[in-house]
């Protein structure tokens, strides 16, 4: 992939500083972790108790500050920087950037630490969390970032190709769940976040992940599994069967993924979010497993896996082209199954798109 330039975090930047006095607030503070990576592409080697902030407001240009032995490091971000050295008052020093009486947002990862630092440099400032009060922030994805998130996609679906050759019966969910971190690391993956492997009873646990239970013929098998490529997240889940499934677990299988259609023929510019949620549970309430849907439709990933906006009842936030988050309605029953469709969308111009496209049949393994 093409790097981003200076440009493009310039770009975002603006847009930030816009969105901020849109919302009645001086400026935003950023700290380290996927806000700051957005909008300077500079990420420290590690987060410590040394404070590093990115200051964006209107009435100044984007100015960093950082710990002195960190400068050379952050020297390629496209911003102003001012150091500071151990032995000196980090908060005076980033005082000195802010507005004595100014309301800002903040990266939602900053160490409480820091925030009360500031809070008692300046006692007539006040903070909003940056999700609060910025949901969409990173929310609406550039042609280059959903290009990022469309190679993650391709190849976490290349991993599942692969995945459903192996043999189940007979081992642990936990070598499963190897398996599938290899592969996605194969198929050009830098850090491997989640590999759900719910089997039987286990699968009616949507964050199981994977343990030492030994898959069984008959199993419906959970697999949902993502991580980073490129900076930018995947996130997929197929349910499987080991050997043929019995009618009934056929037609459960069957509610999800009429479910998950339904939700995604929803997707298009101007409806709330939380309709998204709606198709998929009418789906699902109809036929009268509304109470086995324990979890939202869906959210957002970029360089998160879970980011704004989420697909919940009372989120009514409109769609907006750009935007790219999960649908993945599922059903759990206790004691007996789970089963699970997702795939991340994308919305354009006059619909959706999906960026998972491996089949939503109900594969049988061995």
């Amino acid at each position: 992939m093409t790097p981003f330039t200076s440009k493009d975090y310039v770009q975002r930047m603006e847009r930030a500083v816009a969105q901020a006095a849109e919302a009645g607030l001086t400026g935003l503070l950023v700290t380290p972790g996927p806000d700051l990576t957005y909008f300077t592409g500079y990420q420290p080697t590690a987060i410590t108790e040394r404070i590093t902030m990115l200051v964006l407001d209107a009435d100044h240009d984007p100015h960093l500050i950082v710990p002195v032995l960190e400068r050379p490091d952050a020297e390629g971000a496209p911003v102003a920087i001012t150091d500071w050295a151990d032995g000196t008052d980090p908060y005076a020093a980033a005082a000195r950037l802010l507005d004595p009486s100014g309301r800002y947002a903040i990266s939602d990862s900053a160490w409480a630490m820091h925030l009360l630092g500031l809070q008692k440099a300046l006692p007539d400032s006040s903070y909003t969390s940056m999700t609060g009060s910025l949901p969409m922030l990173r929310a609406v994805k550039d042609a280059d970032e959903v290009d990022r998130l469309a190679a993650a996609g391709a190849a976490a679906d290349a991993a599942y190709e692969q995945i459903i050759s192996v043999r189940f019966e007979g081992r642990t969910e936990r070598e499963v769940g190897n398996d599938l971190a290899r592969l996605l690391t194969e198929h050009g993956h830098s850090q491997v976040d989640f590999t759900v492997v719910g089997s039987g009873p286990n699968g009616a646990n949507p964050h199981h992940e994977m343990g030492d239970r030994v898959i069984r013929r008959g199993d419906m098998v959970v697999l949902d599994f993502g991580g980073l490529k490129d900076s930018y997240g995947s996130d997929t889940t197929r349910t499987v069967h080991v050997g043929p499934p019995t009618a009934d677990e056929q037609e459960i299988f069957d509610v999800v993924r009429r479910a998950q259609q339904a939700a995604f023929e929803a997707v298009r510019p101007g409806i709330p979010c939380q309709e998204v949620d709606r198709m998929a549970r009418r789906v699902i309430d109809e036929a009268g497993y509304g109470e086995y849907f324990i979890h939202r439709t869906g959210h957002g990933i970029g360089l998160t896996t879970h980011e704004p906006p989420y697909m919940v009842e009372g989120e009514e936030q409109p769609l907006v082209p750009g935007m790219c988050f999960s649908i993945e309605p599922g059903i759990y029953l206790p004691g007996r199954l789970g089963v699970r469709i997702e795939d991340i969308v994308t919305v354009t111009e006059t619909g959706g798109r999906r960026l998972n496209n491996t089949s939503h049949d109900l594969q049988v393994v061995a």
